[in-house]
């Protein structure tokens, strides 16, 4: 009978190690920030809100990223009339993409001169 107590409270003890590792990895990866992205900050980025904020002729910018898969900076602007513009920029803040550069129109359909890609 000693031995099944035993047991029984190595159980216990186990389900709530794995009940608190559970929980722990839980919060981290909701309060975690994704590792592909890195937190865009220096003068580098700096320089890149200047850039796209010349780019869009203005607005507010109100994303950036380090390491976008279409270019090394991208500067998410938000327009005065409520739009919002990716600006993709290599290392040394040549434009990439422009709002211009898109391939699909509005409607996710190519749009027109656009070369069928």
């Amino acid at each position: 009978m000693h031995a099944r107590a035993i047991n029984l409270k190595t159980l216990l003890v186990a389900a709530a190690v794995a009940m608190l590792l559970l929980v722990g990895a839980g919060v981290a990866f909701a309060t975690g920030s994704d590792s592909g992205e890195q937190q865009a900050t220096g003068q580098g980025i700096e320089k890149a809100k200047s850039v796209a904020l010349d780019q869009t002729n203005g607005g507010r910018v109100s994303g950036t990223e380090v390491g976008d898969e279409e270019g090394y900076y991208e500067v998410e602007v938000t327009r005065d009339d409520g739009s919002q513009v990716d600006v993709h920029l290599d290392r040394d803040l040549n434009i990439l993409s422009t709002p211009g550069d898109q391939e699909d129109g509005p409607d996710g359909k190519d749009a027109p001169n656009d070369s069928g890609g």
